[in-house]
């Protein structure tokens, strides 16, 4: 399970992309970026779905891919999340290569 405040830092850190919020699941949490899903924090860990367009933008060290949790596909695993113009940076470029919402 997740630290709260490092939950919240991580939405802090990322709010430069647009309205950024994070909601509890299965006991840790999913990241919105304006109403889409872009990733998950797991065990104070930021996981971010994985898009060929987001690899030229990534640390070295965030190259690293595995599943958040048992079962789950491969997502980047951020390691460096003090720097809120990356983690900004990032979480928009997911946000951007998810579809729109439609609504029912």
């Amino acid at each position: 399970m997740s630290n709260p405040d490092l939950v919240q830092y991580i939405v802090e850190q990322a709010g430069k992309t647009g309205e950024i919020r994070a909601r509890k699941m299965f006991g840790d949490y999913a990241l919105y970026c304006n109403d889409k899903v872009v990733g998950l924090i797991c065990d104070n860990y930021l996981y971010l779905k994985p898009f060929q367009s987001l690899e030229p933008l990534l640390h070295e060290d965030d190259k690293h891919m595995q599943p958040p949790y048992d079962g789950a596909k491969l997502h980047y695993v951020i390691t460096d999340i003090d720097d809120a113009d990356y983690v900004s940076l990032l979480v928009k470029r997911v946000s951007e290569n998810l579809p729109i919402k439609k609504n029912a």
